[in-house]
């Protein structure tokens, strides 16, 4: 029998809100550090049907694994509103996750809204491939401007024992495709690195998508919540990564695309495209971090490792009005001051932390 393990949030319902005095709605705000949130991305579903073990170890979210009824779900109309305020405060890009978020009746629907509501906003969405080739051509007809899978091996055996779901390497490929034919390109490619596990396939997986025009990124194995085993000796520091991808094709580090953005990024010198580095564990990037995360049932998150978030769902649900809820929003930004992985220790990485199948990677 599975052990059930309860989310961190769902006990109780999350932190006090810090006071507004001095926030005014639909302004840009800054944290305690100086970081302005410009990302957010939102949890629509905290299932999944895949059971990675890095994220859904199959022990832990069994059968009787305990997930949100539905009422306890935020409609898309609370999603939008949120989505809608915190477009006010500076956020320019709206990333859905999970879970995984094709699983969640009408999430075209969503982003057509979302669209609809917030014109000039880069939507994109986050998935593990099972159900995109079937959903591409209604999310580029919705408005979803660009999407990532997460892909962590092309052999088909090590795929489907990392999955847990005896799901083919070949699909998620096939879906790549069809996502990228239906425009929803450049395609970014999730790889998490794990020593021992499929950390032989990072030469492999560059060479299977450079030159495709898709971005792979390679994601060091992270300390995520409280179930997934994580040990440092299971990191494949970026370094290393990025030493093993030059000796078998030349590259050189590349400017980012803006401030603060997560991947570290590489092109190789013969033209054939680029590859990104997410190095959270070994080259902490707090000090530019601008994302806020909202999770399926309506907890604000200022941060992946955090253990408590901000109830935004009973301020939904209990009449707030637009300019109440937007001071909420930028009062929490503004008492933010999360640099966990600059500060990461073997003790704070024991630590009881949000599921990140709950709040999205």
């Amino acid at each position: 029998m599975s052990r059930k393990v309860i989310p961190v949030a769902a006990a109780a319902r999350g932190l006090a809100l810090p006071p507004t005095d001095g926030v005014r709605a639909g302004e840009p705000v800054a944290d305690t550090l100086g970081r302005r949130v410009r990302d957010l991305r939102i949890s629509v579903t905290d299932r999944c049907n895949f059971r990675c073990r890095y994220c859904m170890p199959r022990e832990v979210f069994g059968e009787d694994y305990p997930f949100l009824p539905h009422g306890e779900i935020l409609t898309f109309e609370e999603i939008v509103r949120v989505a809608r305020l915190f477009r006010g405060h500076g956020v320019a890009k709206i990333r859905l996750t999970g879970g995984e978020p094709l699983l969640r009746r009408g999430v075209e629907d969503l982003v057509a809204m979302l669209s609809r509501e917030l014109p000039g906003a880069d939507l994109t969405l986050t998935t593990n491939g099972s159900a995109l080739r079937a959903k591409a051509a209604a999310l580029r007809a919705a408005g979803l401007h660009r999407i990532t899978v997460s892909l962590d091996s092309l052999d088909d055996a090590t795929f489907r024992a990392m999955n847990d779901a005896d799901f083919p390497v070949a699909r998620v490929l096939e879906a790549i495709d069809a996502a990228a034919a239906e425009g929803l390109a450049p395609v970014k490619v999730n790889m998490v690195v794990k020593r021992g596990v499929n950390d032989h396939e990072v030469v492999a997986m560059a060479g299977r998508f450079r030159g495709t025009g898709h971005i792979l990124r390679f994601i060091e194995y992270m300390d995520v919540g409280a179930t997934n085993g994580w040990r440092m000796d299971d990191v494949v520091p970026s370094a290393e990564i990025v030493r093993r991808v030059n000796e078998a094709f030349a590259c050189e580090p590349v400017n980012p695309n803006h401030f603060g953005e997560v991947a570290k990024r590489w092109r190789y010198k013969d033209g054939q495209g680029e590859f990104g580095i997410i190095s959270s564990v070994t080259q902490a990037f707090c000090a530019t971090c601008n994302r806020a995360r909202l999770s399926t049932d309506g907890m604000l998150y200022t941060c992946l490792f955090a253990d408590q978030g901000h109830d935004l769902r009973a301020l939904l649900r209990g009449g707030a009005s637009d300019e109440d809820l937007a001071s909420a929003l930028a009062a929490v930004w503004r008492h933010r001051g999360d640099r966990y992985s600059e500060i990461r220790t073997a003790e704070t990485a024991r630590a009881r932390k949000v599921e990140m199948s709950y709040i999205g990677g």
